[in-house]
């Protein structure tokens, strides 16, 4: 039987946290960790020889950061799909990691299941940037994010039908927050909150609110 699995070049230091992703990553199906590196050297060595589906790529490193290591795997193949992992913001890291070609930045404190969901859509050609990092972007962003992430106008004149609310409502689905998070963030109440997430699945022509999520980090909208 082929083995159709996501494979997974992890790279952190750290090696409680790179047993607690592995772990995590055994348990799902269509993941799987092929390869590890503690170094940013390591990780272009290794991606040389086992040819991952996707990197995730922790920033600081103890020799080369992963900036540095994401560039160097980059110019070995301008297709490779890397995911910046990082424990704190920095805008200088959230823009270096883009001019590199980065698919992705995404905080460790992320939601493990928003986790697997980026990767998933990262090896399928999306992009994806941590809400908290956008901020920065929307004030220094002079065309370093990709064009083959769709514009949050696109994403609005194809589901034109959705409303500003469920947009909020959306973008909290997709950070991984629940009904009850979302009634309390948008200062409405729980039953509210379930109608509008039940309106955008029927709207978005999904099943659920992770299908909801993913079709949304895949077109662009966060």
């Amino acid at each position: 039987m082929i083995n159709s699995a996501i494979k997974l070049l992890l790279v952190e230091d750290h090696k409680l946290m790179r047993v607690g992703l592995k772990s995590l990553f055994e348990e799902q199906d269509g993941l799987e960790v092929t390869s590890e590196a503690q170094t940013g050297k390591d990780a272009v060595e290794k991606y040389k020889t086992t040819h991952p589906d996707v990197i995730l790529m922790d920033i600081g490193l103890p020799d080369i950061n992963g900036i540095e290591a994401a560039k160097q795997i980059l110019e070995l193949n301008p297709n490779a799909k890397v995911i910046m992992l990082t424990s704190h913001l920095s805008e200088q890291e959230v823009l270096n990691s883009l001019q590199t070609g980065a698919c992705a930045y995404v905080m460790k404190d992320i939601n493990t299941d928003i986790l697997k969901m980026i990767i998933k859509t990262i090896k399928d050609g999306a992009m994806w940037i941590d809400p908290l990092a956008v901020p920065i972007l929307r004030e220094k962003n002079k065309g370093i994010v990709p064009a083959r992430q769709m514009s949050r106008a696109a994403f609005r004149q194809q589901h034109a039908d959705l409303t500003q609310r469920e947009y909020e409502v959306l973008k909290l689905v997709v950070e991984g927050k629940s009904n009850n998070e979302i009634a309390e963030e948008l200062t409405i109440s729980s039953h509210t909150a379930k109608a509008h997430v039940c309106n955008i699945i029927q709207k978005l022509l999904v099943d659920d609110r992770t299908q909801a999520a993913v079709k949304a980090l895949r077109e662009g909208l966060v």
